[in-house]
């Protein structure tokens, strides 16, 4: 997972509102294509006309989705998401650390991430499965691809992701249903179509306007989860990290299933975690939107 932001970006435009763009899910589709194809190709640094040959657009119009998108170049893009350069840093010795530094993730960042406040329901609650629990849902186009988005009465309980094509909605919101197989599930996106603008529209990440989030697991999954929303924009950490945050040093195989088992994506920011040796590790939406969630990320502390 060390996508990271490079050193320097051209300077980049402000970041048009996505959330409810005709172009948002047309724009990610393009992204995603484009990212699969340098995550194959990156060693050898594609040029922007081979990119764009690959994916049977111009380089004009792929310069405009990745401008629309991220507000950054095509160039700057495969910088932000290459891992290879930090691998070469690893590779020769350098720690984790040094090389998150190379590659610009050492200090805090400017930007203000997510304002986020959390609680947890009972334990109860989850050991029953969600029963007695009210969850509407909807699906809402996002920079990452068609979201659905859950809710309670109380704060914000799920970010999931609907993969392309028929079926794709269905999956993801049976992968929630799994998750609390009693609670109740009503389709109401006026409800939840206000958090889709929160969450994915920089402009309303205000510390005096916190986010609230209902975070529904077992009491450990619940401090890893908390440890994540630690983790600022533009750093990143490991589960052997986590791990010590939350007092168990040796779990790190269980920070990892923990993690894994999110149900608010991006929002508790698993996608800012690595394996040991800092490299991309498994991710429940898919590696491809991982590093697609990365780079849009460098895209906002470009601006800076």
């Amino acid at each position: 997972m060390l996508s990271f932001m490079p050193q320097s970006f051209e300077t980049a435009r402000p970041l048009p509102e996505v959330v409810g763009s005709h172009d948002a899910l047309s724009d990610y589709e393009t992204v995603r294509r484009t990212i699969e194809f340098i995550s194959t190709e990156y060693h050898r640094q594609p040029s922007l006309s081979e990119i764009a040959h690959a994916l049977g657009r111009s380089e004009e119009a792929l310069t405009a989705v990745f401008r629309r998108w991220s507000g950054l170049t095509p160039k700057a893009f495969l910088q932000a998401v290459t891992i290879d350069h930090a691998r070469r840093l690893l590779s020769d010795g350098a720690s984790l650390l040094d090389a998150a530094f190379e590659v610009g993730l050492s200090g805090p960042s400017r930007l203000h991430d997510l304002f986020v406040k959390h609680e947890a329901v009972s334990p109860g609650s989850y050991k029953a499965k969600g029963e007695g629990i009210d969850l509407a849902y909807g699906f809402h186009p996002t920079p990452f691809g068609l979201t659905l988005v859950v809710a309670t009465d109380r704060g914000l309980a799920g970010i999931g992701f609907a993969e392309p094509g028929e079926g794709g909605e269905r999956a993801a919101l049976s992968d929630m249903r799994r998750r609390w197989p009693k609670a109740t599930f009503t389709p109401d996106p006026d409800r939840t179509r206000d958090y889709a603008g929160r969450i994915f529209d920089p402009v309303n990440w205000r510390s005096e306007r916190p986010l609230r989030v209902v975070l529904i697991g077992t009491d450990f999954e619940i401090r890893v989860w908390e440890a994540l929303l630690s983790i600022p924009v533009g750093q990143a950490t490991t589960y052997s990290d986590i791990a010590g945050r939350i007092g168990a040093p040796k779990a790190a195989r269980a920070v990892g299933a923990a993690v894994g088992r999110n149900p608010v994506s991006f929002v508790v920011p698993c996608h800012r975690v690595l394996g040991k040796s800092g490299a991309l590790t498994g991710y429940h939406w898919g590696i491809t939107r991982k590093r697609a969630m990365l780079g849009w990320e460098c895209g906002l502390l470009a601006r800076e």
